[in-house]
């Protein structure tokens, strides 16, 4: 099976208040010295993954750069990047080619640099079309920026671009934001991902709207009612203009979804290279199913070569995995073909527990197939809990 090939690039122009990923603010002098270790650490790949138990695989058809803001690399350094890949892997001549630009950093020289890189796909880091919320959590673009820039892509041939969008930032309404879903929608990109906005103690707004002050103008972030509402809004808007929802947070028109994103959700393989990357690969250890293992999150421990952490997914864990990302599509889970990978007892064990959530209108079922609801989507952490730890049944012989 084809690998999917991940690369975080952790370095940013400036760190959004809301931001919770290993990502920061760097000298440009540190640049060259992680994409010396990201190289490395590619050509050393088929070993890591013998090291860490898995069975290696030089097929790939997927590969993305995130971050972070990648477009801040220098071309000379995303050139280095791709060259690395292609020198030790096989990559299909239709790959989905994605890397993360954040608005107004597409230069005409970067954006010549993406073509010859074979760069297919764009994600635009948008946030929100109204100026005043983008500023309010650092973000340094404006909405004409980002129209130019989906235009600029256009013209250059890269047609598959998606735009990400923040329900829940300081400042937003109802109104400002259906003004961002119905810009959004104007632009015609066939593909948009809506998240709500995260709050824990990994990012300074988060810290902040905990502790109930009102730096990074926490005091203006809606209530959670309100962000609801606005994920509901959003999923119905952009759904009726023919960007059909396909997974908790992300839309697409037919033929445009996300083939990288939906190996995690499927538990394909992937190789993860960079500051907190992380891989899954099917384990060469009769004791385990898969074997995933991560990067440290920490620049310095990564670029000094700290090795990646290993944890072997056995058939009880593979079968919970199984369930809380496969239910993250609106296609579901199809409980008969969970039987046959798993056995028939594995079915039986979560009988209870789907059956609550049915009741509860969080699932709905039909005949073999399971799948969440609108108000399941919105809860979706707290049912993909509830399939953690159940005890199993055991086969009657």
């Amino acid at each position: 099976m084809p690998l999917g090939i991940y690369i975080s690039v952790p370095f940013c122009r400036t760190k959004c208040s809301y931001c919770n990923f290993a990502s920061d603010v760097f000298s440009r002098a540190v640049f060259e010295r992680y994409v010396d270790r990201v190289c490395a650490d590619i050509a050393d790949a088929s070993d890591t993954a013998r090291e860490m138990g898995g069975t290696f695989e030089r097929e790939v058809d997927s590969i993305y750069l995130g971050g972070g803001t990648p477009t801040v690399l220098e071309a000379n350094q995303l050139h280095r990047i791709f060259d690395a890949v292609r020198s030790q892997f096989s990559v299909s001549r239709d790959a989905e080619i994605t890397v993360e630009c954040a608005p107004g950093t597409l230069s005409p020289e970067l954006l010549s640099t993406l073509l010859a890189c074979g760069v297919n796909r764009v994600s635009l880091g948008v946030q929100s079309f109204i100026d005043g919320e983008a500023a309010a959590v650092g973000r340094l673009h404006k909405r004409a920026t980002v129209l130019e820039d989906v235009a600029r892509l256009r013209a250059a041939g890269i047609t598959n671009i998606n735009i990400d969008l923040i329900a829940g930032l300081p400042h937003q309404t109802a109104d400002s934001w259906r003004q961002s879903l119905d810009e959004a929608i104007a632009t015609g990109v066939p593909h948009v991902s809506i998240y709500m906005l995260e709050v824990d103690d990994d990012s300074r707004l988060g810290r902040e709207l905990i502790a109930g002050g009102t730096k990074y103008h926490a005091h203006f972030v809606p209530d959670d009612d309100a962000v609801a509402d606005f994920y509901l809004a959003a999923c119905e808007k952009v759904d009726a203009a023919g960007v059909a929802q396909y997974e908790i947070s992300n839309f697409a028109r037919v033929g445009f979804e996300s083939r990288h994103n939906l190996k995690y959700w499927t538990r394909q393989p992937y190789l993860g290279f960079g500051v907190d990357a992380h891989s899954m690969l099917l384990s060469s250890d009769s004791s385990a199913e898969v074997v995933r293992f991560a990067t440290p999150d920490n620049l310095d421990q990564y670029v000094a070569a700290a090795p990646p952490q290993k944890t072997l997914v056995t058939s009880a864990v593979a079968l919970e995995e199984k369930f809380f990302l496969g239910l993250r599509l609106n296609y579901g889970i199809n409980l008969d073909d969970i039987a046959s990978e798993f056995g028939g007892s594995a079915v039986t064990t979560f009988d209870r527990v789907i059956a609550d959530l049915c009741r509860d209108e969080l699932l709905q079922r039909n005949g073999s197939v399971i799948r969440l609801t609108p108000r399941g989507r919105l809860l979706s952490n707290e049912i993909f809990q509830e399939f953690l730890g159940v005890p199993r049944v055991s086969p009657v012989l």
